[in-house]
């Protein structure tokens, strides 16, 4: 059934609310050629903006060539490579004989095959046949930017979860490799290769381009601002209205806002809960219902993350919820038995690698999913309001 409030995949056209401004800026950015890093917490809409921006400019007229390289399962380097060829390859061509001419040409004196029997039997179109190095690197990543000027079009390459390269031990020769390329490309050349450097993990993705600063005035972040109350508001109430009939209180619709921080995954997930328990009018009572419904769903993940936590780190979660900023002041160490500031410095380093919590400019901490910190608020720490 068609529904307004689609959770289940990423979110283009009428149905996409909020983020017009990034849409804008990372389109310009993309036109000019410009690389970009996004990193967001998971279900903040990262891909509906890159989807929504690549629809934006394939009707202004702007033509390119996209290739996703969704990063997930990357573990090694070979991983990465591979996942990388096949991604970029298959962007731009269906058949055997394309992929071989593009490993032959291109891929000349590396340990890249393309390999006949793997291809037929598993789909692979670039196998490795010795351990790569620096010089495999160097031309694979190499690779969109060799065909963006082959086919005369910008190649857009979004890599999904780039944090997961950080898994191979080489990651650094990666990382450096991929500046140079950045930093001595022809920008007279007029078809370039732009990457887009996703992840959910955003203290991962903070230690790479912030703390380590890897990419240093070479790639421009895109970051995301709340998306306005009113219009998630608006979305929710004529969603109900003009799709099934039916009536929301602007006023319910606002707690929620308030509740999951206008997270609009989970705000979409709970309207489409109170859509199929309601007839005409959705109530407090239907809407208590369909967060418990959500809490259900996601409270062994949260359970999950509170087991993994130690006493301490458990103790500072505690401190942030009550409002606490200044974690080494000496009675919020006596309060919270955080033992030392020292000991304070490992615990907040230890709830970020663990991306539980992050901190803004301001130093001031973030819990990155407001239904876990709805949820840890609660039912586990029985704090009331």
């Amino acid at each position: 059934m068609d529904t307004p409030f689609i959770y289940d995949r990423y979110v283009t056209g009428k149905n996409f609310i909020g983020r017009k401004t990034e849409c804008m800026i990372l389109g310009n950015l993309l036109k000019a050629g410009e690389h970009v890093s996004i990193y967001e917490p998971p279900k903040t809409g990262k891909m509906s903006v890159i989807h929504q921006t690549f629809y934006n400019l394939r009707n202004s007229g702007f033509q390119f060539m996209v290739a996703f390289v969704d990063m997930l399962n990357v573990r090694t380097l070979s991983d990465f490579l591979i996942k990388f060829g096949a991604s970029v390859m298959k962007s731009v061509a269906t058949t055997p004989d394309d992929f071989a001419r593009i490993v032959s040409t291109h891929l000349a004196d590396t340990h890249f095959v393309f390999d006949r029997v793997r291809f037929m039997t598993c789909g692979e179109v670039v196998s490795l046949n010795w351990v790569p190095d620096r010089n495999d690197i160097a031309r694979m990543t190499a690779l969109p930017q060799k065909l963006a000027k082959e086919r005369a079009m910008p190649f857009l390459v979004v890599l999904k979860e780039f944090h997961n390269l950080m898994n191979a031990d080489e990651y650094e020769d990666v990382f450096k490799i991929m500046e140079t390329q950045m930093r001595e490309r022809d920008r007279s050349e007029q078809f370039q290769a732009v990457y887009v450097m996703t992840g959910a993990m955003v203290n991962a993705m903070k230690f790479i381009f912030e703390e380590k600063r890897f990419f240093y005035r070479q790639v421009n972040h895109v970051a995301f601002t709340p998306v306005d109350e009113k219009e998630i508001i608006e979305h929710i109430v004529k969603g109900f209205l003009n799709g099934m009939g039916k009536s929301f209180d602007r006023n319910l619709a606002m707690g929620a806002c308030e509740l999951f921080k206008c997270n609009l995954w989970y705000m979409n997930h709970l309207a489409a809960i109170c859509d199929a328990l309601s007839k005409g009018f959705v109530t407090e009572n239907m809407m208590t219902d369909a967060l418990n419904s959500m809490i259900s769903v996601h409270e062994p993940r949260f359970v999950s993350i509170v087991n993994d936590l130690t006493d301490h780190q458990l103790s500072l979660m505690k401190a942030v919820l009550d409002g606490v900023v200044k974690f080494s002041a000496s009675d919020v160490i006596e309060k919270y038995h955080l033992n030392s500031s020292a000991n304070v410095r490992r615990v907040k380093d230890a709830l970020k690698k663990k991306e539980v919590i992050t901190f803004n400019e301001k130093d001031e901490p973030v819990v990155l999913d407001p239904l876990f910190e709805y949820w840890i608020r609660r039912y586990y720490f029985e704090m009331t309001e």
